[in-house]
């Protein structure tokens, strides 16, 4: 069972085994925060990215609308058309890159999971052994 030429572990060096073991624990936790925060800033930015894609297309759409009814007023006739097939087209484009956008930022998932969940792990695993 124990062996005599080996005695056992003061208090102290209890104690300071599970300081250090605390000690890695928390650095390892702060690693894994960092790691998954970093993943879901990047889906952000890209989300953002298209957000602002969906925002340039949506102004291009409002002036060539503008210049096709101008156009289209004014001489009823193929340039007001044209403009008003090109504004169509950057309005499909802003509803696209925009529904595209929206999708992205609604995946987007502020709350480190996998933090959390070994965070709850420590906490059991603390109590195990200090009961």
């Amino acid at each position: 069972m124990s062996d005599p030429s080996r005695p056992e572990p003061t208090l102290g060096e209890l104690v300071g085994r599970l300081g250090g073991d605390l000690s890695t624990l928390f650095r390892q936790e702060v690693e894994l925060a960092k790691t998954e925060i970093r993943a879901e800033a990047t889906k952000a930015g890209k989300a953002a990215g298209m957000f602002g894609g969906a925002g340039v297309a949506g102004w291009m759409a409002a002036i060539f609308l503008s210049l096709a009814l101008v156009w289209a007023l004014d001489a009823v006739l193929d340039a007001g058309w044209a403009a008003l097939i090109v504004a169509v087209l950057w309005g499909a484009a802003a509803a696209g890159m925009y529904a595209k956008a929206r999708r992205q930022a609604q995946e987007i998932n502020p709350v480190p999971e996998k933090t959390v969940q070994t965070l709850r792990e420590d906490a059991q695993w603390i109590r195990d052994r200090t009961s």
